[in-house]
């Protein structure tokens, strides 16, 4: 297998600790990532600030870009990235990348990653849904995305808060192409 170059995007929807985890998980697999990059939405930075209080972007182990860096590589199908993951996905970034809307960083690299065919996982925060939601994401499963709403198992019995995360990011990673161990029902 070959390394991945892995975008992923961090929206405004509550959840920052789903995100946290998902960048921490990707540079332990730092062996499977040949290039991993970073957008965050205005309002994920202020919830990130909000939820997780102590939250430097700085400190990342992966390159931050602009929400507008219209320059940054994951804007162009050039750049051959394998897989972008946006976590958590607000219902408004849903729409907009189901509409097409390019208005930002995010929502562009997200329509390169559909145009090249790569995989597009999305992993919704919120709930519950209404028809515009379940018709929006029932256009990105027709364009190829893979819709993961961030509901997590109990198959594992998790006993802390960061095991309960790890059942929905250790699908996002299985989903995203990477290898590692985790728990499987029936082994």
């Amino acid at each position: 297998m070959g390394k991945l170059k892995v975008i992923i995007g961090i929206t405004g929807a509550s959840g920052s600790i789903y995100g946290s985890r998902l960048i921490e998980r990707i540079a332990g697999l730092k062996d499977q990532v040949e290039d991993c990059g970073i957008i965050f939405s205005d309002n994920a930075l202020s919830v990130w600030h909000y939820e997780m209080e102590c939250f430097d972007p700085s400190e990342l182990p992966f390159r931050v870009y602009s929400a507008d860096d219209f320059f940054a590589p994951m804007a162009s199908g050039s750049s051959a990235y394998d897989v972008m993951i946006i976590c958590p996905c607000t219902m408004g970034t849903l729409g907009r990348v189901a509409s097409g809307v390019s208005d930002c960083l995010m929502t562009r690299a997200a329509d390169v990653i559909l145009k090249e065919r790569k995989k597009l996982i999305l992993v919704l925060r919120e709930t519950p849904y209404n028809l515009i939601h379940i018709n929006n994401m029932k256009l990105l499963a027709e364009a190829g995305a893979i819709i993961c709403p961030a509901n997590p198992s109990f198959y594992s019995k998790p006993q802390t808060i960061t095991e309960l995360i790890d059942t929905v990011i250790d699908r996002v990673l299985s989903q995203a192409g990477f290898i590692f161990d985790s728990f499987h029902w029936g082994k």
